[in-house]
C-alpha cells in the first residue's frame, strides 16, 4: 500500500478569534488530490484554562458548518493524550485546529524512497518569517 508523507499542524486562534477561512483552502487542498484528511480536531481553552476538545462532529453548529463541507476521511488518530499535550501550548482564552493529513503528493516518492531501503533520519519546517528574511537578504521580492 503506497502512503504518503503523513504530517501535523497546531493551528492556534488567540481569543477563540476563528472566522473559518481556513476551510476553503484546505478544501482545496483535499479537492485537487495534494492532501488527504486523516484527523481533524478542536482544542477550545476558555479563559480560567478549562479544556474542550472535540471531533468534527461534536463542534458546536455555527463551526461545525463551517467545516462541514470538508472532504476527507476523519479517524481518530490523535488520543485523548496527543491532544492534551498539545492543549499545554495554548494560552487562556484560545483555541486551536489540530489537523493530521497524508501528502499525497509525495505518495510516489515516499514509495520509492522505501522501496530503495531509504530511511527518514529528520525532517523539519523552515517558519515563514525566515524564509521571508532570507528572500529579503538576498533581494529577492516575496
Amino acid at each position: 500500500m503506497a502512503i504518503g508523507p503523513v504530517e501535523y499542524a497546531v493551528i492556534a486562534f488567540p481569543g477563540n478569534r476563528f472566522n473559518g477561512d481556513v476551510v476553503p483552502a484546505l478544501s482545496e487542498l483535499v479537492e485537487n488530490d495534494t492532501v488527504h484528511i486523516i484527523d481533524l480536531v478542536f482544542i477550545h481553552k476558555d479563559q480560567d484554562g478549562t479544556l474542550t476538545i472535540g471531533e468534527l462532529e461534536e463542534l458546536d453548529a455555527e463551526l461545525g458548518a463551517v467545516f462541514a463541507e470538508l472532504e476527507g476521511e476523519i479517524d481518530d488518530l490523535l488520543n485523548e493524550e496527543d491532544l492534551e499535550g498539545i492543549s499545554t501550548l495554548l494560552p487562556p482564552n484560545s483555541s486551536a485546529a489540530v489537523i493530521v493529513w497524508e501528502n499525497l503528493w509525495a505518495e510516489r516518492f515516499a514509495a520509492a524512497v522505501r522501496g530503495s531501503g531509504g530511511q527518514l533520519v529528520d525532517s523539519g519546517r523552515i517558519p515563514y518569517e525566515v524564509v521571508l528574511g532570507a528572500l529579503e537578504y538576498a533581494g529577492i521580492e516575496a
